[in-house]
């Protein structure tokens, strides 16, 4: 088992004296920030300047500047904008501000184990890479409690690499949770592969499917999309709570027996063997190849993708539904 980080473990002492330069203000990037500053840590927000992300960093009462001069003023650098358009941002922003010591923080590892980002040896590179989205960072925090977090070093050159890393994952609330140490490699592969085989793609399909499957038999998409797809939600919601015996536990006896017996039918060892083939792409570095070349093309087959998925039947059900439920406009 790795090593696991509480609060009583960990001290902000380090961040005293420190400027902080969040780098982005979108989910993330307000987030940690927000949490930062609450915990007594010095913020200063960098963003592209006149833009929305400008202004509510304003008015939210921080420190905003530009990205290179909020690096020029920051001792740790947060990197909290998107991973496909950190590179280009690094280059003309980040790096030529760096300054011998500095720390360089990012909450996913891609860009640094796929060396999209190369930093200089005179700083340290370290990951906070928070599991949860933004909002939720704030939530759980302002609750009095937070989310777990991994922490990785990638370039340790002031040899305080890891409790830069843990005092930021402390001032952000991550500690009260939990927070366990990893590498740049196991938590950029696991992302991937977790996000293909299971959060995004697997449970995607596995609703699609479902829902088509009940539509060809013939009952009613309304029906369909509330089996498959709303009371999903409410599985997870007990599953997160209490795990997968505790989520039995609140079902069924009838739910119980058919999902133990069925379940393993459905997906099956075939179903397991494609995630092993998904996850060898990711380890050799073919997903990202291709994810690169797709990205610089623009993105056209994304684009086609989400255009087909908008028009799914399931899609159009469920806009329907939500708007009924109140969950949309």
């Amino acid at each position: 088992m790795g090593r696991i980080y509480v609060d009583k473990d960990v001290s902000l002492d380090i961040l005293k004296n420190k400027v902080v330069a969040v780098i982005g203000y979108g989910s993330q990037g307000r987030a940690q920030a927000l949490n930062l500053r609450d915990s007594g840590v010095e913020v200063i927000v960098g963003v592209r300047e006149g833009g929305k992300s400008w202004s509510r960093a304003l008015n939210d009462g921080f420190k905003v500047a530009s990205i290179a001069e909020a690096v020029r003023k920051g001792d740790v650098v947060l990197m909290l904008i998107p991973d496909m358009v950190q590179p280009e941002v690094y280059s003309k922003y980040v790096k030529p501000n760096l300054r011998e010591g500095m720390g360089l923080c990012f909450a996913h590892g891609f860009n640094i184990y796929y060396k999209l980002i190369a930093p200089p040896e005179y700083v340290d590179v370290f990951m906070v890479a928070p599991k949860a989205p933004g909002p939720k960072v704030r939530e759980t925090f302002l609750n009095g409690y937070g989310v777990p977090a991994l922490v990785a070093v990638h370039q340790d050159y002031s040899g305080k690499a890891l409790q830069y890393a843990l005092a930021i994952a402390k001032g952000i609330g991550c500690t009260r949770a939990g927070v366990i140490e990893t590498t740049f490699k196991e938590e950029t592969e696991t992302d991937l592969i977790g996000e293909q085989c299971v959060l995004v793609g697997g449970l995607m399909e596995l609703i699609k499917k479902g829902f088509e499957v009940l539509v060809e038999l013939g009952y009613q998409p309304e029906v369909a999309y509330f089996e498959v797809l709303n009371e999903a939600k409410l599985i997870m919601d007990l599953i997160y709570e209490s795990g997968l015996s505790g989520m039995l536990r609140a079902v069924s006896d009838t739910a119980k027996y058919g999902g133990l017996t069925v379940g393993p039918l459905v997906i099956d060892d075939h179903v397991k063997e494609n995630m092993k083939k998904v996850s060898r792409r990711v380890i050799n570095g073919e997903f990202t190849e291709e994810w690169l070349r797709e990205y610089s093309e623009g993105a056209p087959r994304l684009k086609a993708l989400m255009k087909t998925l908008k028009e799914h039947l399931i899609e159009v059900t469920g806009s329907n539904v939500r708007k009924l439920m109140g969950l949309e406009e």
